[in-house]
């Protein structure tokens, strides 16, 4: 079986499984933001006044944080009273954005099963875990029974090797892997990385590949675990876990090789994330945001190699580059290390910790033909404002290098300064 597979069998309680079969499952833990909260609050009502284990539930307010309409205080307001009624153990207001912060907080081990009612959840398979995106209805039924019916999707192997270079990050793995996949070539599918490069980078940028595997339409993202992310849960969680591997002879769809020795800088032009082309061939378009932020990539790594790149620079006038790291904890790691001084002597706009203007909700919204450069995993026409904007997707690097220069640019020329 594949790892997937595995995790799917263990929860449902059976020796193996097989793509296609239907189980029903045991959840190991679930979450909840704020956007969700009138429609699972209504639903659960209507079917229990205890949920189905408080140490197994956490609710996040990330996306009105804070919120920009009456309508979404409304929803933070229904948030609160939902935690206080239902005795939620594990509540994080205002905190960061859930996907950042569930790691953080030790919520997340690998081998078990995490379903969220974002549909980026499938970030967390990043620590060995199947993490899965699911609906308001089906989050009813999980706070009130504990289990859901799932189908065993079928599992691509991504394979990535070659030899890491500073410059090239996990965004712009991810951007080549899309080109390969398209936006539907892994729809209802497991994406399982694995590789020598995998072994080589960081667990922030492990994070970008499941964060962004939903945008190719996978159930999940999921990447076996290794010591660093072994050390990581067990440092943030007492709570046992079971690392679980595939086996030798798992059967995959489909094994896609990327080979990243020669890869360089890319960005996901309008208005699809798998429209990727070399930085290089759309440098000198005018950039008049640039976005460092969302559960893509807001973490202390991101910080830090914007920081290297807006050191003694400055951000011109025309040009706003706004910063939402993505926890308190990130934030507060960043203002420890000096990075965030950095940010504002450049002239940047840092925020809170939230999602920040990556859904078009406020604190950052583009008008009419605005060009915007963004960390984040989606580029849609409309989605951060105007229809009429168009927004671009690239590493924190090439984001950092951007807004510095006004204009899109290979991170690689201010590296290497």
């Amino acid at each position: 079986m594949t790892l997937t597979e595995k995790i799917f069998a263990r929860a449902a309680g059976k020796d193996s499984v097989k793509p296609g079969d239907i189980v029903n499952a045991n959840l190991d833990f679930a979450v909840m933001q704020e956007i969700s909260t009138p429609a699972v609050y209504k639903g659960l009502k209507e079917l229990t006044d205890a949920l189905w284990d408080v140490d197994r539930v956490a609710v996040v307010i990330d996306h009105f944080s804070p919120p920009s309409a009456t309508w979404k205080a409304q929803n933070v307001k229904e948030t609160i009273q939902f935690v206080e009624e239902y005795g939620v153990k594990y509540f994080y207001p205002h905190k960061g954005i859930m996907h950042v912060v569930l790691p953080e907080k030790g919520h997340i081990r690998p081998g078990e099963l995490v379903i969220g009612s974002d549909s980026h959840s499938v970030t967390l398979g990043a620590f060995g875990a199947v993490a899965v995106s699911i609906g308001a209805p089906e989050l009813v039924y999980a706070f009130a029974k504990g289990s859901l019916w799932f189908k065993v999707p079928e599992t691509i192997l991504v394979r990535i090797d070659g030899k890491l270079n500073p410059a090239i990050l996990g965004k712009d793995i991810m951007l080549a892997v899309l080109k390969e996949l398209g936006m539907s070539g892994a729809t209802y599918k497991a994406l399982e990385f694995t590789g020598t490069a995998i072994k080589e980078m960081s667990i922030d940028s492990r994070i970008t590949l499941t964060n962004m595997s939903i945008e190719a339409g996978a159930k999940n993202g999921i990447i076996e675990p290794d010591e660093k992310i072994v050390n990581y849960v067990k440092q943030r969680s007492s709570k046992p876990f079971t690392v679980v591997r595939p086996d030798s002879d798992a059967k995959y769809s489909r094994v896609l090789n990327i080979d990243i020795s020669q890869l360089t800088p890319l960005v996901a032009c309008p208005h699809t994330p798998d429209n990727m082309k070399p930085v290089s061939e759309v440098e000198g378009v005018h950039v008049d945001q640039a976005f460092l932020g969302t559960c893509t990539n807001a973490r202390l790594e991101d910080l830090r190699i914007a920081a290297k790149i807006l050191k003694n620079r400055k951000i011109p006038y025309k040009t706003r580059f706004l910063i939402f790291p993505g926890s308190v904890e990130t934030y507060q790691n960043a203002l420890r290390e000096g990075i965030i001084d950095v940010f504002l002597e450049a002239g940047a706009i840092v925020c809170n910790s939230s999602c920040g203007p990556c859904g078009g909700g406020h604190m950052g919204v583009l008008g009419d033909g605005d060009v915007c450069i963004s960390s984040g995993s989606r580029n849609f026409k409309g989605r951060m404002g105007s229809p009429s904007a168009q927004v671009y997707l690239g590493s924190s690097a090439t984001v950092a290098a951007s807004a510095v220069m006004g204009q899109i640019t290979d991170p690689r020329k201010l590296l290497n300064d």
